[in-house]
Protein backbone atom coordinates (compact mmCIF):
# COMPACT_ATOMS: atom_id res chain seq x y z
CA UNK A 1 0.00 0.00 0.00
CA UNK A 2 1.10 3.68 -0.95
CA UNK A 3 1.44 6.78 0.91
CA UNK A 4 -2.05 7.95 -0.91
CA UNK A 5 -3.26 4.71 -0.29
CA UNK A 6 -2.52 4.44 3.54
CA UNK A 7 -3.90 8.08 3.68
CA UNK A 8 -7.35 7.42 2.05
CA UNK A 9 -8.16 4.55 4.89
CA UNK A 10 -7.23 6.41 7.58
CA UNK A 11 -9.52 9.00 6.52
CA UNK A 12 -12.07 5.95 5.64
CA UNK A 13 -11.47 5.00 9.48
CA UNK A 14 -11.97 8.70 10.88
CA UNK A 15 -15.34 8.83 8.83
CA UNK A 16 -16.49 5.08 10.32
CA UNK A 17 -16.29 6.53 13.67
CA UNK A 18 -18.01 9.67 12.50
CA UNK A 19 -16.03 11.95 14.69
CA UNK A 20 -17.67 15.59 15.60
CA UNK A 21 -15.71 18.11 13.50
CA UNK A 22 -17.14 20.91 15.50
CA UNK A 23 -15.10 20.00 18.71
CA UNK A 24 -11.80 21.02 19.61
CA UNK A 25 -10.29 17.50 19.09
CA UNK A 26 -12.35 16.73 16.14
CA UNK A 27 -10.70 19.67 14.34
CA UNK A 28 -7.83 18.62 15.07
CA UNK A 29 -8.02 15.40 14.34
CA UNK A 30 -9.80 16.31 10.63
CA UNK A 31 -6.70 18.76 9.99
CA UNK A 32 -4.37 16.59 10.70
CA UNK A 33 -5.51 13.95 8.30
CA UNK A 34 -6.17 16.78 5.60
CA UNK A 35 -2.26 17.07 6.28
CA UNK A 36 -1.49 13.48 5.59
CA UNK A 37 -3.30 13.51 2.67
CA UNK A 38 -1.83 16.84 1.07
CA UNK A 39 1.55 15.30 2.09
CA UNK A 40 1.03 11.37 0.58
CA UNK A 41 0.04 13.45 -2.78
CA UNK A 42 3.21 15.83 -2.89
CA UNK A 43 5.49 12.85 -2.02
CA UNK A 44 3.86 10.88 -4.67
CA UNK A 45 4.17 13.66 -7.28
CA UNK A 46 7.86 13.49 -5.80
CA UNK A 47 7.92 10.21 -6.69
CA UNK A 48 7.05 10.09 -10.17
CA UNK A 49 9.27 12.91 -10.96
CA UNK A 50 11.95 10.77 -9.94
CA UNK A 51 11.35 8.03 -11.45
CA UNK A 52 11.16 10.08 -14.93
CA UNK A 53 14.58 11.73 -14.19
CA UNK A 54 15.81 8.26 -13.65
CA UNK A 55 14.39 7.12 -17.41
CA UNK A 56 16.02 10.37 -18.53
CA UNK A 57 19.37 9.59 -16.91
CA UNK A 58 19.26 5.75 -18.38
CA UNK A 59 18.42 6.70 -22.14
CA UNK A 60 21.72 9.52 -21.45
CA UNK A 61 23.69 7.88 -20.25
CA UNK A 62 23.09 5.00 -23.32
CA UNK A 63 23.83 7.94 -25.22
CA UNK A 64 27.22 9.09 -24.17
CA UNK A 65 28.26 5.90 -23.97
CA UNK A 66 27.35 5.68 -28.15
CA UNK A 67 28.45 8.87 -28.40
CA UNK A 68 31.99 7.68 -26.37
CA UNK A 69 32.31 4.93 -28.86
CA UNK A 70 32.08 6.93 -31.49
CA UNK A 71 34.81 9.12 -30.47
CA UNK A 72 37.23 6.46 -29.63
CA UNK A 73 36.80 5.54 -33.52
CA UNK A 74 37.61 9.29 -34.62
CA UNK A 75 40.46 9.33 -32.19
CA UNK A 76 41.84 5.76 -33.10
CA UNK A 77 41.37 6.95 -36.84
CA UNK A 78 43.26 10.35 -36.18
CA UNK A 79 46.04 8.62 -34.08
CA UNK A 80 46.30 6.60 -37.88
CA UNK A 81 46.77 9.54 -40.00
CA UNK A 82 49.03 11.24 -37.40
CA UNK A 83 51.32 8.55 -37.54
CA UNK A 84 50.92 8.04 -41.26
CA UNK A 85 52.15 11.74 -41.50
CA UNK A 86 54.81 11.56 -39.22
CA UNK A 87 56.24 8.56 -41.11
CA UNK A 88 55.99 10.37 -44.15
CA UNK A 89 57.18 14.28 -43.22
CA UNK A 90 60.45 14.23 -44.09
CA UNK A 91 61.17 10.82 -45.94
CA UNK A 92 60.52 11.48 -49.57
CA UNK A 93 61.55 15.74 -49.64
CA UNK A 94 64.89 14.75 -47.69
CA UNK A 95 66.96 14.83 -50.72
CA UNK A 96 64.76 18.01 -52.53
CA UNK A 97 66.51 21.48 -52.32
CA UNK A 98 65.01 23.54 -50.47
CA UNK A 99 62.99 26.52 -52.26
CA UNK A 100 63.05 29.36 -49.35
CA UNK A 101 59.40 28.79 -48.50
CA UNK A 102 59.79 26.10 -45.69
CA UNK A 103 58.53 26.77 -42.20
CA UNK A 104 60.27 23.31 -40.97
CA UNK A 105 63.76 24.06 -41.67
CA UNK A 106 64.40 20.01 -39.59
CA UNK A 107 66.51 18.01 -41.91
CA UNK A 108 66.37 20.27 -45.08
CA UNK A 109 68.69 21.91 -46.73
CA UNK A 110 68.03 25.31 -45.59
CA UNK A 111 70.70 24.91 -42.48
CA UNK A 112 73.75 25.63 -44.27
CA UNK A 113 75.29 28.81 -45.60
CA UNK A 114 72.63 29.44 -48.66
CA UNK A 115 69.72 30.63 -46.50
CA UNK A 116 68.83 33.25 -44.60
CA UNK A 117 66.58 32.06 -41.11
CA UNK A 118 63.71 34.38 -39.45
CA UNK A 119 61.30 33.76 -37.26
CA UNK A 120 58.16 34.98 -38.48
CA UNK A 121 56.95 37.83 -36.11
CA UNK A 122 53.07 36.96 -36.27
CA UNK A 123 53.08 33.32 -35.92
CA UNK A 124 56.83 32.26 -34.62
CA UNK A 125 57.35 30.11 -37.51
CA UNK A 126 61.18 29.98 -38.52
CA UNK A 127 61.15 31.38 -43.10
CA UNK A 128 64.22 30.22 -44.79
CA UNK A 129 65.05 32.94 -47.83
CA UNK A 130 67.79 33.28 -49.62
CA UNK A 131 69.35 36.32 -52.09
CA UNK A 132 66.69 36.08 -54.22
CA UNK A 133 64.04 37.49 -52.51
CA UNK A 134 63.54 40.72 -51.31
CA UNK A 135 63.72 40.31 -47.48
CA UNK A 136 61.77 43.88 -47.01
CA UNK A 137 58.76 42.15 -48.36
CA UNK A 138 58.66 38.65 -47.20
CA UNK A 139 55.41 36.60 -46.50
CA UNK A 140 55.19 33.43 -44.47
CA UNK A 141 54.15 30.83 -45.34
CA UNK A 142 52.86 29.43 -42.30
CA UNK A 143 50.24 32.41 -41.95
CA UNK A 144 50.27 34.46 -44.68
CA UNK A 145 51.77 37.32 -42.57
CA UNK A 146 53.52 40.22 -44.48
CA UNK A 147 57.10 41.03 -43.25
CA UNK A 148 60.07 42.64 -43.81
CA UNK A 149 63.80 41.99 -42.07
CA UNK A 150 67.31 43.82 -42.72
CA UNK A 151 70.13 42.20 -43.97
CA UNK A 152 73.51 43.93 -44.19
CA UNK A 153 75.27 43.41 -47.53
CA UNK A 154 78.55 41.76 -45.92
CA UNK A 155 75.88 39.01 -45.36
CA UNK A 156 74.76 38.90 -48.81
CA UNK A 157 78.22 38.87 -50.53
CA UNK A 158 78.79 35.64 -47.53
CA UNK A 159 76.52 33.98 -49.88
CA UNK A 160 77.99 34.63 -53.32
CA UNK A 161 81.19 33.25 -52.23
Amino acid sequence: MNLTEKSAYIKGLAEGLELDNTTKEGKILAALMELVDELAHAVADVQNDIEEIDEDLDYLNEYIEEIDEDLDAVEEFLDEEVEDDEDDDWDEDEDEECDGDCTNCDGCDCEDDEYFEIVCPSCGETVCFDQELDPENLICPACGEKFGCIVDEDDYKKLEE
